[in-house]
């Protein structure tokens, strides 16, 4: 009999494990997304999922990435320089494959943004993370909410996530200290290669205060919790524009 597991964690969305396939719900970007993580496993980045189609439920189908997704609360290795620079690198090379994309006919979750330099994922995160034994980052999940931006946009919520940049929810372990913080930005900034910290500091503004839009807007179907989840987008948004009022 094929082994079945509903996997924690998820987000918006229930995922359930089917031997060493994953099935959870499409939309109407599903085909969009699948396109693009063939083209970017064409490109050599085959730590992002196969995708085969959808299932007799209407589910999309995809390969199980073995490792951990950490979930909060983060753990406290999590915070290690070495993943905060495996992370920066391998978004830089996730941008890069996604040149030369077919985006003709793409139909995308979430809205694209100017300059649109490359397909963002719109939620490069920890959570998103896949990570060995050894707490190396060997994938990345969850496109659904994938689409055309600058490459900042992206920077800027992992920043936002792993630096962190967050004044709201603290998990343990994670750097609070100010210094350390533009320390850890800095870091991530060099990983990724041409990118300026205050720009991606910038961008955090308007990446968040969209996010708390789009929490808002999904919260009357999917849980009133996402209203808690939005105003802490916000005042996370309103302490970094403070700080960049300084």
């Amino acid at each position: 009999m094929t082994e079945r597991e509903v996997l924690a964690g998820g987000g918006m969305n229930v995922v359930e494990r089917i031997g060493d396939r994953v099935h959870r719900p499409a939309g109407p970007w599903t085909p969009t997304v699948h396109r693009l993580l063939a083209h970017l496993r064409s490109r050599g980045i085959d730590w992002v999922p196969r995708p085969h189609g959808v299932d007799g439920d209407g589910r999309e189908v995809l390969d199980f990435l073995p490792g951990e997704s950490p979930d909060h609360p983060m753990p406290e290795w999590l915070w290690s320089d070495a993943l905060l620079r495996e992370a920066g690198l391998r978004l830089r090379r996730l941008h890069g494959a996604t040149l030369g994309f077919d985006r003709a006919g793409a139909v995308w979750r979430m809205p694209a943004h100017e300059p649109a330099e490359v397909i963002c994922h719109n939620d490069f995160a920890p959570y998103n993370f896949v990570v060995d034994a050894q707490r190396r980052l060997t994938g990345v999940i969850d496109f659904d909410t994938a689409s055309p931006g600058p490459r900042r946009w992206d920077l800027a919520y992992l920043a936002y996530r792993l630096v962190p940049l967050g004044v709201g929810e603290v998990d343990p372990g994670s750097p609070i200290d100010g210094a350390e913080r533009r320390r850890r930005l800095h870091l991530l900034c060099a990983a990724y290669g041409d990118a300026d910290p205050d720009d991606v500091l910038t961008a955090v503004v308007p990446r968040l205060r969209e996010l708390a839009d789009f929490s808002e807007l999904r919260a009357p179907q999917e849980g009133a919790h996402l209203l808690g989840h939005a105003r802490l987008y916000r005042d996370d948004a309103d302490a970094v524009a403070a700080l960049l009022d300084r």
